[in-house]
């Protein structure tokens, strides 16, 4: 990320993950503004520990893609940290690469898109109404574009 924002990655699942500078890059063009003076963590796990917490906090036994996880706002007497943090992003390695796969993508896209969409969910965009769920496809599809990637809902 640029000056003032900070991703730390972490890989719990011997599969194949995008570099972290290329993790970095493409939440930092997902966030934006909302960098600045941020730090976000990326944790990349196994189906046993995403089906885990799938269950534990959406009530869905099975893993997942990827789960973001938005910070707690700090108290006013922490406002002294030299960085806000901003969330976590989960990301099952497996569940990625069967579905990249199914949908005939490349296996770098599909990364680029879920971690944008993540990132995405942390700064308050949401996909539970249709009218959001435009608006924050829409933001996807640019914000991948401008990465050199092209529209992750697209049929292939």
């Amino acid at each position: 990320m640029k000056p003032g924002a900070h991703l730390e990655v972490t890989r719990r699942a011997r599969i194949w993950s995008p570099p972290v500078g290329e993790l970095t890059a493409w939440a930092h063009a997902a966030l934006g503004r909302h960098a600045r003076g941020t730090e976000l963590a990326l944790r990349v796990v196994g189906t046993t520990a995403s089906r885990r917490l799938n269950a534990h906090y959406r009530g869905k036994d099975a893993p997942t893609n990827i789960l973001s996880f938005p910070a707690a706002q700090l108290p006013a007497a922490a406002a002294g940290h030299a960085r806000r943090p901003l969330g976590d992003l989960v990301i099952c390695a497996r569940v990625l690469r069967r579905e990249a796969r199914v949908q005939g993508k490349s296996l770098r896209a599909h990364w680029a898109h879920l971690v944008v969409h993540g990132a995405l969910h942390l700064i308050g965009y949401d996909h539970a109404r249709a009218r959001d769920a435009r608006r924050m496809e829409r933001r996807e599809i640019a914000v991948l574009r401008r990465l050199g990637f092209g529209n992750p809902y697209r049929s292939v």
